[in-house]
């Protein structure tokens, strides 16, 4: 499941603060006139930087979600991203919408980049190889 991609954990993590801060300033940059889509750039916003804080990552800061259970939350925060202009009502305002899809996608596309698990130490390589 977790996959060995070319995105490391260190930057997958600096990436959610990054977008966890954008979704929360968001409102204010591009003035979104739905209150429905500044709410849900605010809880979003609010759920990444704390999932992010919060998982047994090395940009974590209290390990308690399991790298497997970030993993699965996500993709599930991907798929929320994507489908929230409908879901919430606001896919007729082109500005958050736009920068909804754009960052489900981004997100997906970042996580299944992401190499979650560290790579084999040099001495550890050194010790499987025969002879």
């Amino acid at each position: 499941m977790l996959k060995r991609g070319p995105i490391s954990a260190v930057i997958h993590g600096a990436i959610e603060y990054v977008a966890g801060i954008l979704l929360i300033a968001a409102p204010l940059l591009i003035d979104f006139n739905s209150s429905g889509a500044t709410a849900i750039s605010l809880i979003f916003g609010v759920g990444v930087l704390v999932l992010a804080a919060t998982s047994d990552m090395p940009t974590g800061l209290i390990a308690q979600i399991p790298v497997g259970a970030h993993l699965v939350l996500d993709f599930v925060l991907a798929v929320l991203l994507i489908g929230s202009p409908f879901l919430f009502g606001f896919s007729d305002e082109t500005a958050p919408t736009a920068l909804f899809i754009v960052l489900g996608i981004a997100h997906l596309l970042i996580t299944i980049g992401t190499r979650f698990v560290p790579g084999p130490t040099p001495a550890a390589a050194a010790s499987r190889r025969p002879g």
